[in-house]
């Protein structure tokens, strides 16, 4: 399989949903490291977010890593040194992005990291950490979450943006419901 051919793959794959690994904070850990390395100064500060950083939460195996940065200025210039350091995107979806900037990082057919680039501290970097930390000390909700990822999974397994629509809604109403 090409280049093309594996990116095409990992664009389209099926949702699904897999039990915890406790080998993803090590995968987050390889992969920070790695950024740090190759960016020295450019991140503020780099975070494990989504469901692969709530130990026991089962997940889609894709890293979500929370990069701070000093401006939205700065995540602009990165996109193009980060697609060279294996990342991928589309600047016509960053486009469309006010608070963030998104890239994907990929092997054999599937998506392996999801890179947000955000200002640091800034609310949108406030709030992924509060619905990550939420996760992690409220078994609750976190049940309710994987169930309902699992539901998501099954109704939209072949269209990413609905469920990734239907976990905005949930993640709104849980944050919400906090303030």
């Amino acid at each position: 399989m090409n280049e093309e051919e594996s990116l095409s793959r990992a664009i389209y794959e099926e949702v699904a949903i897999f039990p915890y690994n406790k080998n993803w904070p090590l995968l987050f850990e390889e992969e920070r490291d790695r950024l740090l390395h190759l960016f020295p100064g450019r991140f503020l500060a780099v975070e494990h977010i989504g469901s692969t950083a709530v130990p026991g939460l089962s997940a889609k195996p894709i890293i979500d890593i929370l990069a701070g940065v000093e401006a939205m200025q700065c995540a602009d210039a990165l996109l193009e040194p980060l697609c060279q350091a294996k990342y991928t995107t589309s600047m016509e979806f960053n486009a469309s992005l006010a608070r963030r900037r998104w890239l994907m990082r990929w092997a054999e057919g599937r998506r392996t990291h999801h890179l947000h680039l955000v200002v640091y501290d800034s609310q949108e970097w406030q709030q992924r950490l509060a619905f990550r930390d939420k996760l992690r000390t409220n078994s609750g909700i976190a049940r309710n979450y994987e169930q309902n990822k699992r539901a998501w999974a099954a109704e939209f397994s072949s269209d990413r943006e609905a469920y990734t629509a239907a976990k905005s809604d949930f993640i709104r109403g849980t944050l919400s419901s906090a303030i």
